[in-house]
């Protein structure tokens, strides 16, 4: 559906994207992850058409689309920002690419109440100025905007940023679900890895603008092909050479080198007996109680080690106890 072909993205001499292959499928709900500054905006705004590529080609259904003007791409963008007109109430709002577009009145109205409908923006909001509503009902204006013009990609650019945490919870369920309704592809932008994991069919992971992996959000977590996605997703805990020196001494199957260091996630840290899992002893340092669960931080071998344990009320730890800890060694990253 979509694909970047050696695309390589310029500010002036500053090179943000390098050399840049990538597919996205159609029907696919894609999301571009990383930190601040790695390139991920900056490669969406080359698909929608505000950046041209200094080198490479973008190809859509087969048709290149690198030189082609912004409004005949047929890509809707929803902006961290909104970027709503203010003088309009929400009607004219989502209308206002229909009038560009020379519909009539009434296809105009049937289009505005269809999607109205599908994104639960009652009549009566419909005529309420934007500058009224609250920051969750705004986005879902400037969503309608860009899916009623019916665009074959939607590209979201960190839309849930600016709202508070229960807000993005309940909004990234209502995308989800309007994406696999409409069966649009779709392309996102966030730094937020639980907002990249629970959305996705797949995620690429940004880094100083160059694509880290590519993978479902179950093989970027679970299979990281490089230090920075297994330090970037998740909670983990680095594991030092001393320690893996310990878990090479064990009959586990595995041995890793042990000059460099290696990774393993807080819940793939057990405090049950596991046959052929590396055994150690861990002294409780701290704990944090999250209601499902909570949080031990353990001095191992001289480092921390952190995991989860279920409050279900067979384990339970206190301050300065010791503790025998269970690792799968099919579970450590090292790279």
């Amino acid at each position: 559906m979509i694909e970047f072909k050696n695309v390589e993205l310029r500010y002036n001499d500053f090179v943000a994207m390098s050399d840049l292959n990538l597919t996205v499928n159609e029907g696919e709900f894609f999301t571009f992850l990383g930190p601040s500054g790695c390139g991920k905006t900056t490669t969406l705004r080359a698909l929608v058409g505000f950046l041209k590529p200094y080198a490479g080609n973008i190809v859509v259904a087969g048709n290149d689309i690198t030189d082609l003007p912004v409004e005949k791409r047929e890509i809707g963008m929803v902006f961290q920002s909104y970027a709503l007109f203010p003088t309009m109430n929400v009607y004219e709002n989502i209308a206002f690419g229909l009038k560009v577009k020379k519909l009539s009145k009434k296809e105009i109205h049937e289009k505005v109440m269809a999607v109205a409908s599908k994104i639960d923006l009652s009549e009566e909001q419909l005529y309420k100025n934007v500058a009224s509503l609250s920051g969750g009902q705004q986005q879902r204006v400037a969503l309608a905007r860009a899916i009623v013009l019916e665009p074959k990609i939607l590209c979201l650019d960190e839309p849930l940023s600016n709202l508070d945490a229960k807000l993005r919870v309940g909004l990234r369920e209502e995308l989800k679900r309007l994406q696999r309704t409409l069966n649009i592809t779709t392309l996102y932008v966030t730094h937020d890895q639980e907002e990249a994991l629970t959305l996705s069919d797949r995620i690429a992971v940004f880094n100083n603008g160059r694509i880290e992996q590519v993978g479902t959000p179950y093989e970027i977590y679970n299979k990281s092909a490089s230090e920075f996605v297994c330090d970037f997703i998740g909670d983990i805990n680095r594991i030092t050479p001393r320690l893996i020196e310990k878990i090479n001494e064990q009959t586990t199957g595995r041995r890793f080198k042990t000059d460099r260091e290696a990774f393993v996630r807080i819940e793939r840290i057990f405090g049950e007996v596991k046959q052929n899992y590396a055994s150690i002893k861990g002294k409780v340092l701290d704990k944090e109680y999250n209601g499902l669960y909570t949080k031990y931080t353990y001095e191992v071998e001289g480092q921390k080690l952190k995991n989860i344990e279920k409050n279900d009320g067979l384990i339970s730890h206190e301050l300065n106890d010791m503790v025998d800890l269970f690792i799968n060694p099919d579970d450590i990253m090292q790279f």
